[in-house]
């Protein structure tokens, strides 16, 4: 529907849509119960035109929705909500973010998608509402990349980042959200102040730590379970003009963990991330570990005490420095040559797990034996060490090792557009049997990515019984009909 919900077609004033009869005119539209009409809308109601809503990022899962609604204001989606509740329908934001000319969702296995439900276009919300040298006001649809941005032009950034930028606020702090600046700082939901939030019951609140901050903990790396974001307050940082990046490769595993351990434990670095890369003739695997020094400084802080104790290949060492806003953009140049190359369409077995630091070995013993190059194809696997010390969001869960550190496994495949529909499923099994093994050793799958045959009882275990509990306390009190975000499957 168009703006106030009336649009004339064919001289004929349409101002509702009706569930049993389709698009209900000026004479039918009080024609009797059957008809549910839409109420009167600031933005869009589309039934037709609904673009890139009915598939997720990963490309496994496709539900086709009854409608996209394009909110031209918070209520618009309070508004729905109440509509939803009365029909019956499953409603859940899309983020719509990415490249210029893409956008699109960036969840995986139909975790923010409604068959023949609603779909809300976060770029509606992609507002930088206000902003100072401490903190930033935006829509929820707005991206980190659009913030950064932002906040680097009055000498500010974002302390903690992901890795790729062109994702929405809104949809970033209701997983989490980590980047390599988490082991100092948290993760992007640790950062949030407070939000604007549209409860499951069509109430539109604020929620901070202070204030309904049960509503507030919840929905940080809640998986959108109890309402619909609209509006983050962020905390802010003096931005740094330098970025000087050291890297180091290891061919022994247990150094590379014990060492990042210790670089974690120094607390030094102001980015930290560890991979598993192909080794020079490409028969096998070895590690790297990427530091960061931000610094407006002549020269980066001198790191050498640190340098001395790590037990990598000293000839294999480098290090370069380049502006920070070229850094943490440091995704972006990739992009055009995995949409060239037909990567980025191709379907994308990713999956992110958490595992506690004195089983990460046990693990990689399972599981590197069986990895191939041909199962990253043209992506990464990452594996980086979490303090859950600074992390905050109670619903993100750390399985801290007897030392209280935790590492984080993202394989983010991107495979080759030629790979054979059997070896995608493949990747997809390996996912499965990849999360059960860390369940076995005590560990959590991070809330994105794919894991396919997800049950009750695997969330159950996944959040521990009181924690669980409490979120389905939340979910009846703020969600009482079940409406939002059902593709995470948490309850049913």
């Amino acid at each position: 529907m168009s703006r106030r919900s009336v649009l004339l077609a064919g001289g004929v004033a349409i101002v509702g849509w009706s569930l049993a009869s389709g698009w209900v005119t000026g004479d039918t539209a009080h024609a009797g119960p059957r008809h549910s009409r839409v109420p009167r809308l600031d933005g869009t109601l589309e039934k037709s035109a609904l673009g890139d809503f009915d598939h997720d990022f990963g490309g496994f899962i496709a539900a086709t929705p009854w409608a996209v609604l394009r909110p031209g204001s918070t209520e618009d989606i309070a508004t729905m909500i109440r509509f939803a509740r009365d029909n019956r329908l499953a409603i859940a934001v899309n983020g719509q973010s990415g490249e210029d000319g893409l956008l699109e969702s960036h969840s995986s296995y139909g975790q923010a998608l409604t068959e023949g439900g609603i779909q809300i276009d976060a770029r509606s919300f992609s507002s930088i509402h206000s902003i100072d040298a401490t903190r930033a006001v935006v829509g929820a649809g707005a991206t980190w990349a659009e913030v950064v941005t932002a906040a680097l032009a009055i000498g500010s950034t974002v302390s903690t980042l992901p890795d790729y930028l062109k994702l929405s606020v809104g949809g970033t702090i209701s997983v989490g959200g980590i980047g390599g600046n988490v082991q100092r700082v948290g993760l992007s939901a640790d950062i949030v102040r407070s939000m604007e939030i549209v409860t499951g019951k069509g109430d539109t609140v604020r929620a901070s730590a202070h204030q309904n901050a049960d509503l507030f903990q919840a929905a940080l790396a809640g998986g959108g379970q109890v309402g619909i974001i609209t509006k983050v307050e962020l905390e802010l940082v003096p931005a740094e003009s330098t970025a000087t990046i050291r890297m180091f490769y290891y061919d022994d595993l247990t150094r590379f963990v014990d060492d990042q351990k210790l670089i974690m434990a120094s607390r030094r670095f102001d980015h930290h991330s560890g991979s598993i890369i192909r080794n020079a003739d490409d028969s096998g695997w070895r590690f790297a570990i990427e530091l960061g020094s931000y610094h407006s400084t002549a020269e980066a802080p001198n790191v050498d005490d640190i340098v001395l104790q790590l037990g990598d290949v000293a000839s294999d060492r480098a290090s370069f420095a380049l502006p920070y806003r070229d850094w943490a953009f440091r995704l972006e140049p990739l992009v055009p040559d995995l949409l060239a190359g037909g990567y980025w369409g191709q379907r994308k077995p990713w999956v992110s797990l958490l595992i506690p630091s004195d089983q990460v070995e046990a693990f990689l013993a399972d599981v590197l034996p069986g990895l191939r190059a041909r199962d990253l194809g043209a992506g990464f696997c990452l594996l980086s060490p979490l303090d859950p010390s600074t992390i905050t969001a109670p619903l993100f869960k750390v399985p801290a090792g007897p030392d209280g550190v935790a590492f984080f496994f993202d394989l983010l495949a991107f495979p080759d557009p030629a790979e054979p529909a059997a070896e995608i499923a493949m990747m997809l099994e390996r996912n499965r049997t990849m999360f059960d093994r860390v369940v076995a050793l005590g560990g959590k799958r991070y809330i994105i990515g794919a894991v396919p045959r997800m049950t009750v009882g695997d969330w159950q275990t996944h959040f521990g019984s009181e924690t669980y509990t409490k979120l389905k306390q939340l979910k009846r009190r703020y969600d009482p009909d079940g409406v939002l975000t059902p593709g995470q499957g948490f309850f049913r």
